[in-house]
């Protein structure tokens, strides 16, 4: 074994854990250039085994974690040599470095992971790693690209523990044309949530939303993957639910709760707006009674402060706003059904609300008797959450990440990017890419 040169430069550099050893270095422009050789001699043939004659030298430049912000070139001393097994179909051959790069690479394997690291854990750009590495922007983006899908999609057992699974649709593209649908589905498994032991994992996105699109993709799990799902969460999008009936008949489909409230809130904001035109004739304005506590009618009973009490019963007195309060009271109660602490008690609250308002509303209230027949229709899913307690919250917080993600990227155009690009923001891939 060969010894080391220069033991601070190589503890400095930790090129000690590629298996080199550095003998020289200079500086350029812009990029620090290191000479080095590999640490161990090996003359051994690939092919037959024999140890071969050495021949000549050769170099090989490789692209290396930066070195104090600089971006930095290995220029890596290799030895040939010359096999003399007349039966090997090898003539010459350079000495192994597998442990340094993958064969006909350009960068040493640790600077993939870097890549992955900087992009995952700091949320840089592709532009900003590739102007520290001094490469191009499609050579850090195909690297990465390469490598998550390959972690993501790959790996054996990544599905083996989903049990719940946590669909909803995101909005990728805000510009028209390019071909791609604007929409995704986004599936994120829910498990480590209702278990206790994590967050929630981003599994995939696909183009589109539509049943079709998760039968797909749900047809092409195999039959253990399917039978292994126990409860689907989504928002009240009709096509996901009819998607998950199909494929999956022993799973319980949840109505996640966000979206059952925000329902009810556009109705009684819908319901405001009814009567501020019957009233008043006009669109709110500053100093016109419901106008003033639109937001207060949203808030929850519990957080309303005493002064926005005061305001509701003073505008509640007025018999012409009676649709509102009617509408109002039911929300709330929708909301403290939710907030129980007990879920059976929650749930017999909900129950009780969804049987009062589901018929016989008087036609003066179109907007709660619509609201009663739409949640009526959804009744199982909506009791679901009480027994089961997923729901999408997760997924929403994923889908805000991924808007944080096109902010850092300054936007997508190509959706394959923008999908693994989400895997590597949202797929709780750290403990995979600290392995590579």
């Amino acid at each position: 074994m060969l010894q080391t040169t220069d033991l601070v430069a190589d503890t400095i550099c930790r090129t000690v854990e590629l298996g080199v050893t550095i003998t020289g270095a200079a500086i350029g422009e812009k990029i620090t250039h290191i000479d080095c050789r590999p640490v161990e001699y090996d003359p051994t043939c690939p092919s037959c085994g024999q140890l071969g004659l050495l021949r000549d030298h050769v170099q090989r430049v490789l692209t290396d974690l930066p070195v104090v912000g600089h971006p930095t070139r290995l220029h890596l001393r290799l030895p040939r040599f010359t096999c003399d097994n007349d039966s090997c179909p090898v003539t010459v051959f350079r000495q192994r470095i597998g442990r340094v790069a993958a064969p006909k690479a350009s960068t040493t394997r640790r600077t993939t992971r870097w890549i992955l690291e900087r992009l995952a854990f700091d949320k840089m750009s592709v532009a900003a790693v590739a102007k520290a590495l001094d490469l191009s922007w499609d050579v850090v983006n195909s690297l990465a690209l390469s490598t998550v899908r390959e972690l993501a999609y790959n790996q054996p057992g990544h599905l083996d523990r989903v049990r719940v699974l946590g669909v909803d649709e995101h909005k990728w593209k805000h510009v028209r044309g390019q071909g791609d649908p604007d929409f995704v589905t986004v599936i994120v498994d829910l498990t480590p949530v209702i278990d206790g032991t994590g967050p929630a994992r981003l599994l995939d996105m696909v183009a589109g939303r539509s049943a079709a699109v998760l039968s797909t993709w749900l047809g092409a799990r195999d039959q253990v993957f399917r039978d292994r799902i126990k409860i689907v969460s989504m928002d009240g999008f009709a096509g996901y639910h009819s998607a998950a009936k199909e494929a999956l008949p022993q799973a319980r489909t949840v109505m996640d709760p966000f979206h059952v409230v925000h329902l009810a809130a556009e109705k009684l904001t819908v319901c405001r707006q009814r009567v501020q035109q019957v009233t008043l004739g006009h669109r709110g304005r500053s100093g016109d009674p419901l106008y003033g506590i639109k937001r207060v009618l949203l808030t929850r009973h519990p957080l309303r402060t005493d002064r926005q009490n005061a305001r509701l019963e003073a505008v509640f007195a007025d018999e012409h706003h009676i649709d509102v309060e009617v509408t109002e009271r039911v929300y709330q109660d929708l909301v403290a059904a939710y907030a129980d602490q007990n879920r059976r008690a929650g749930k017999l609250a909900m129950f009780k609300v969804l049987t009062r308002i589901k018929s016989g509303v008087p036609k003066e209230l179109a907007e709660l008797a619509q609201l009663g027949r739409s949640l009526w229709k959804r009744r199982k899913e909506i009791l679901a959450y009480f027994d089961t307690g997923a729901s999408n919250g997760p997924v929403e917080a994923i889908n805000g990440r991924l808007e944080h993600l096109r902010g850092i990227a300054l936007g997508f155009r190509n959706l394959k990017h923008y999908i693994l690009r989400s895997l590597i923001h949202s797929g709780q891939l750290q403990e995979r890419i600290n392995a590579l």
